[in-house]
């Protein structure tokens, strides 16, 4: 009877189990914060070198891949002898092999183990390209004076998931639009208003201080022109969507084509890379591309065909060559450019740089290449490129610069206030 009074039903008991996990994980999490405020404490503030115990402007890199949006940042902040730390959540960061003396690079756990060391940091500035601050499991923590937003693609800025920059006190941006479309989410939103700052966008000077670099190619002859096919991965995909059949296209059209797929392609659909990679070996027609550098091979091809992806600005504004594009099907209502009655920037402009790939004119990819390259659209192409970068670049070459001067001059407000 005794034993019998103190059974707990399945549903109970897993929910009680829960609350203890919960509670566990709550302890745990404070007492790792207040050993974290006590070692701060006990040591001034004085932490060893690049401890981000002793932060005065620090970037925040979620992932590996966005090195390249940081890198100019971190290059000018080590030219001008000025400390700042660079705390990313992949343990193979290339920035971690960097040989600075004034960019402390610190590798500070992967995942929710980096979430958290963010959410407990002491810093003056934390930059950041990740959106949705104190929005999930990112919170601003209570020993951060100020957030700083550092977009990684030149296009819209509303067309993050919902409420994804709310809670930054600034973001840096590159057009005009995308300061109009903050200024109407914090007007609809009743939001204070966020320090904007036009500054340019310093990965794309870098890439294009890169390519002036290189010896001039144009006075050698290229008889058979190059197709770079880099598709996104998923049911949007050009792969997902047309197959073999798009590439059999391509092959047939007499171009020399380079196939680089998404890298999560092959882990989310490796089948089906398997399964093209055995029927389209490299050979004379065809060459697979994984190189972690997507440069060389932008370069060196003569046009782009790729869907909804940022590759497509980066091929076309910096190296100032045609594409060819998929649009996928857009659901906007989870992003904050639901919120806007004007088409995204993107959907725009998209028509003026490049032209559409659709079920209906994919078996005459082969013409739809010649005529972006050579045909009328090609001076049409030209002129749209220009006006893309007009309005989504401004200060080319200066980005760097622009950001730099930005946090050293807020960092001195924020330290004076």
């Amino acid at each position: 009877m005794f034993f019998k009074s103190l059974y707990i039903d399945p549903g109970t008991g897993s929910m009680l189990f829960s609350i203890i996990i919960g509670i566990a994980g709550v302890l745990v999490f404070a007492t790792r914060g207040l050993w974290i405020k006590l070692k701060f404490l006990f040591t001034g503030g004085r932490g060893r070198k690049g401890s981000s115990d002793t932060m005065a402007i620090c970037i925040f890199s979620e992932s590996k891949r966005y090195w390249s949006v940081f890198r100019p940042v971190c290059d000018e902040f080590e030219k001008r002898q000025k400390d700042i730390w660079y705390l990313t959540a992949s343990p193979d960061d290339p920035a971690l092999k960097e040989e600075y003396r004034f960019v402390h690079t610190e590798f500070i756990g992967e995942g929710n183990k980096a979430i958290s060391k963010m959410n407990l940091i002491s810093a003056g500035i934390v930059v950041s390209t990740t959106p949705s601050l104190d929005v999930f499991q990112w919170k601003r923590s209570k020993g951060v004076r100020y957030y700083v937003h550092l977009p990684h693609a030149a296009t819209d800025i509303n067309m993050y998931k919902m409420f994804g920059l709310d809670f930054y006190d600034a973001v840096l941006l590159s057009g005009q639009y995308q300061i109009d479309q903050l200024r109407k989410l914090e007007e609809l939103r009743h939001l204070p208003p966020k320090d904007l700052k036009l500054v340019g966008i310093p990965y794309m000077d870098k890439m294009i201080e890169r390519k002036d670099a290189l010896p001039d190619t144009a006075s050698q002859d290229k008889s058979t022109p190059t197709v770079l096919l880099a598709p996104s991965w998923g049911v949007n995909g050009i792969l997902s969507l047309y197959g073999s059949s798009f590439i059999d296209e391509l092959i047939n059209s007499g171009y020399h084509v380079i196939i680089r797929p998404h890298p999560q392609s092959f882990t989310s659909e490796k089948k089906m890379m398997d399964d093209l990679m055995d029927k389209y070996p490299d050979g004379d027609k065809v060459t697979w591309n994984r190189d972690p550098d997507n440069f060389d091979v932008l370069n060196r091809s003569d046009i782009l065909i790729s869907d909804f992806s940022g590759v497509i600005f980066d091929y076309a504004l910096v190296f100032n060559k045609p594409v060819i594009y998929t649009t996928p099907s857009y659901d906007k209502s989870q992003y904050d450019c639901v919120w806007d009655d004007l088409d995204p920037w993107t959907f725009r402009i998209l028509p003026s740089i490049g032209r559409e790939l659709t079920q209906d004119n994919f078996s005459n990819i082969g013409s739809l290449i010649k005529e972006c390259l050579y045909g009328a659209s090609a001076g049409e192409l030209a002129k749209g490129r220009d006006t893309a970068r007009e309005q989504t670049w401004c200060d080319m070459g200066h980005g760097a610069e622009n950001v730099t001067n930005y946090l050293l001059k807020k960092h001195d407000e924020i330290a004076d206030s």
